[in-house]
Protein backbone atom coordinates (compact mmCIF):
# COMPACT_ATOMS: atom_id res chain seq x y z
CA UNK A 1 0.00 0.00 0.00
CA UNK A 2 1.31 3.44 -0.95
CA UNK A 3 1.20 6.14 1.70
CA UNK A 4 1.30 9.77 0.62
CA UNK A 5 2.93 12.42 2.82
CA UNK A 6 0.20 14.93 2.01
CA UNK A 7 -3.55 14.94 1.82
CA UNK A 8 -4.92 15.49 -1.65
CA UNK A 9 -8.01 17.65 -1.90
CA UNK A 10 -9.73 16.77 -5.16
CA UNK A 11 -12.41 19.10 -6.49
CA UNK A 12 -15.56 17.04 -6.22
CA UNK A 13 -19.18 17.54 -5.30
CA UNK A 14 -18.06 17.57 -1.68
CA UNK A 15 -17.27 21.27 -2.11
CA UNK A 16 -19.98 23.44 -0.62
CA UNK A 17 -21.76 25.09 -3.56
CA UNK A 18 -24.30 26.97 -1.46
CA UNK A 19 -22.21 30.12 -1.31
CA UNK A 20 -21.26 30.11 -5.01
CA UNK A 21 -23.13 32.71 -7.06
CA UNK A 22 -23.14 33.26 -10.82
CA UNK A 23 -23.59 36.98 -11.41
CA UNK A 24 -23.68 36.93 -15.20
CA UNK A 25 -22.91 35.01 -18.37
CA UNK A 26 -21.76 36.98 -21.40
CA UNK A 27 -21.39 35.58 -24.92
CA UNK A 28 -19.01 37.34 -27.30
CA UNK A 29 -16.65 36.87 -30.22
CA UNK A 30 -13.37 37.49 -28.40
CA UNK A 31 -11.82 38.47 -25.06
CA UNK A 32 -8.47 40.02 -24.17
CA UNK A 33 -6.73 40.51 -20.86
CA UNK A 34 -5.42 44.07 -20.72
CA UNK A 35 -2.20 45.17 -19.04
CA UNK A 36 -4.16 46.26 -15.93
CA UNK A 37 -5.72 42.75 -15.71
CA UNK A 38 -9.12 43.97 -16.88
CA UNK A 39 -11.02 42.00 -19.52
CA UNK A 40 -11.92 43.58 -22.85
CA UNK A 41 -14.82 41.88 -24.61
CA UNK A 42 -15.38 42.22 -28.35
CA UNK A 43 -18.57 41.48 -30.23
CA UNK A 44 -20.96 40.94 -27.31
CA UNK A 45 -24.23 39.32 -28.34
CA UNK A 46 -27.31 37.60 -26.95
CA UNK A 47 -28.44 36.08 -30.25
CA UNK A 48 -26.88 35.09 -33.55
CA UNK A 49 -28.46 36.17 -36.82
CA UNK A 50 -26.86 34.81 -39.97
CA UNK A 51 -27.75 34.93 -43.69
CA UNK A 52 -28.34 31.18 -43.71
CA UNK A 53 -27.88 28.03 -41.68
CA UNK A 54 -25.98 25.83 -41.14
CA UNK A 55 -23.30 28.23 -39.93
CA UNK A 56 -19.91 27.74 -38.28
CA UNK A 57 -18.60 30.38 -35.88
CA UNK A 58 -14.82 30.50 -35.92
CA UNK A 59 -14.71 31.64 -32.29
CA UNK A 60 -17.31 31.79 -29.53
CA UNK A 61 -16.45 32.96 -26.01
CA UNK A 62 -18.52 32.37 -22.87
CA UNK A 63 -17.61 34.49 -19.82
CA UNK A 64 -18.99 33.57 -16.39
CA UNK A 65 -18.51 35.91 -13.40
CA UNK A 66 -18.65 34.13 -10.02
CA UNK A 67 -18.54 35.12 -6.36
CA UNK A 68 -18.43 33.03 -3.22
CA UNK A 69 -15.66 31.01 -1.65
CA UNK A 70 -14.01 27.73 -2.59
CA UNK A 71 -12.52 25.58 -5.31
CA UNK A 72 -14.68 24.34 -8.16
CA UNK A 73 -14.59 22.61 -11.53
CA UNK A 74 -16.28 24.59 -14.29
CA UNK A 75 -17.60 23.30 -17.60
CA UNK A 76 -19.62 24.95 -20.34
CA UNK A 77 -21.66 23.18 -22.95
CA UNK A 78 -23.96 24.24 -25.74
CA UNK A 79 -26.90 21.97 -26.49
CA UNK A 80 -29.15 21.71 -29.53
CA UNK A 81 -32.64 23.26 -29.24
CA UNK A 82 -34.15 19.86 -28.40
CA UNK A 83 -31.38 19.31 -25.78
CA UNK A 84 -30.42 15.94 -27.27
CA UNK A 85 -27.15 16.84 -29.02
CA UNK A 86 -24.11 18.65 -27.63
CA UNK A 87 -22.95 21.33 -30.08
CA UNK A 88 -19.85 22.25 -28.06
CA UNK A 89 -18.44 20.93 -24.77
CA UNK A 90 -15.51 22.33 -22.80
CA UNK A 91 -13.10 20.29 -20.74
CA UNK A 92 -13.46 20.64 -16.97
CA UNK A 93 -11.46 23.61 -15.74
CA UNK A 94 -10.54 24.19 -12.08
CA UNK A 95 -10.94 27.65 -10.59
CA UNK A 96 -10.87 29.17 -7.13
CA UNK A 97 -12.96 31.97 -5.66
CA UNK A 98 -11.18 33.65 -2.73
CA UNK A 99 -13.20 34.50 0.39
CA UNK A 100 -15.31 37.62 -0.29
CA UNK A 101 -13.85 37.66 -3.78
CA UNK A 102 -14.79 36.84 -7.33
CA UNK A 103 -13.52 34.88 -10.31
CA UNK A 104 -14.02 35.20 -14.04
CA UNK A 105 -14.13 31.95 -15.98
CA UNK A 106 -13.53 32.33 -19.73
CA UNK A 107 -14.36 29.45 -22.07
CA UNK A 108 -13.28 29.72 -25.71
CA UNK A 109 -14.79 27.47 -28.36
CA UNK A 110 -13.45 27.23 -31.92
CA UNK A 111 -15.34 26.22 -35.07
CA UNK A 112 -18.77 25.83 -33.46
CA UNK A 113 -21.29 24.52 -35.99
CA UNK A 114 -24.97 25.42 -35.64
CA UNK A 115 -26.77 23.09 -38.06
CA UNK A 116 -30.18 24.77 -37.90
CA UNK A 117 -31.98 27.84 -36.59
CA UNK A 118 -33.44 27.55 -33.10
CA UNK A 119 -33.06 28.29 -29.41
CA UNK A 120 -29.85 26.62 -28.28
CA UNK A 121 -29.00 26.19 -24.59
CA UNK A 122 -25.74 27.36 -22.99
CA UNK A 123 -25.18 25.45 -19.75
CA UNK A 124 -22.71 26.37 -17.01
CA UNK A 125 -21.78 23.36 -14.90
CA UNK A 126 -20.09 23.32 -11.51
CA UNK A 127 -18.53 20.04 -10.37
CA UNK A 128 -20.32 18.23 -13.25
CA UNK A 129 -23.78 19.49 -12.21
CA UNK A 130 -25.81 22.03 -14.19
CA UNK A 131 -25.65 25.31 -12.27
CA UNK A 132 -27.28 27.73 -14.76
CA UNK A 133 -28.68 27.88 -18.29
CA UNK A 134 -28.82 30.70 -20.80
CA UNK A 135 -30.69 30.71 -24.13
CA UNK A 136 -28.83 31.40 -27.36
CA UNK A 137 -31.09 32.06 -30.31
CA UNK A 138 -29.69 31.31 -33.75
CA UNK A 139 -31.83 32.70 -36.53
CA UNK A 140 -31.72 32.58 -40.29
CA UNK A 141 -32.16 36.09 -41.75
CA UNK A 142 -34.00 34.72 -44.80
CA UNK A 143 -36.38 32.82 -42.53
CA UNK A 144 -36.91 35.98 -40.44
CA UNK A 145 -37.83 38.01 -43.55
CA UNK A 146 -40.34 35.43 -44.78
CA UNK A 147 -41.91 35.18 -41.32
CA UNK A 148 -42.27 38.96 -41.11
CA UNK A 149 -43.92 39.24 -44.53
CA UNK A 150 -46.50 36.56 -43.74
CA UNK A 151 -47.68 38.22 -40.53
CA UNK A 152 -50.72 40.45 -40.71
CA UNK A 153 -51.65 43.24 -38.36
CA UNK A 154 -55.27 43.32 -37.27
Amino acid sequence: MLSLPFKASPMTNETNQTNLRLHYTIMCEDVRVEINHKLSLMGIFYAIQVPQVPVTLLKLVILNHWSGDGQFLSEVRILSPDRTQPIAVSAPSPFQVPPNGYADNVTIFANVNFPAAGNYVVQSLINSNVFAEQPLQVSDAQQQESAMTTETIQ
